[in-house]
């Protein structure tokens, strides 16, 4: 072991905590939209919040909530290519019951509000106008 981080520690407790960061990430990916924190977590993998909040500074490059937080936005930018889904839906089906704190969240991450963001789509798909072509 060369990372300073698990010198003194055995091998098999290095294994579980990167067993566990991966149960959580993986946890993360699937169940972004229900209501997450880290005792949710800790109490379904029968473990503790900061025996996951070690995995991730262990093993991750963010925290628990940058991960979450992260996976939310990738799915609401994705939903937000459908232009039937209303905003305050895309909200709720990331996982935010308020859909103001979605449009802040969705700033910070991407720079601009989520209706801008799905304006930018659309001009981004609109196709140029293409003069026609002399005969």
């Amino acid at each position: 072991m060369t990372d300073p981080s698990m010198r003194g520690m055995e091998a098999r407790t290095v294994a579980d905590r990167r067993r566990l960061y991966l149960l959580v990430r993986m946890a993360v990916k699937r169940h972004y939209a229900r209501h997450l924190t880290l005792p949710v977590l800790a109490k379904a993998l029968a473990t503790s919040p900061r025996q996951i909040q070690r995995a991730y500074v262990q093993f991750g490059d963010c925290t628990f909530q940058e991960d979450l937080v992260a996976t939310r936005m990738e799915a609401a930018a994705e939903l937000l290519h459908r232009p039937s889904i209303k905003v305050r839906n895309v909200a709720r089906e990331v996982g935010y019951r308020q859909p103001s704190h979605f449009a802040k969240a969705f700033r910070r991450r991407h720079g601009v509000s989520p209706s801008t963001y799905r304006a930018q789509l659309r001009r981004a798909r609109r196709p140029e106008a293409v003069e026609p072509i002399a005969a």
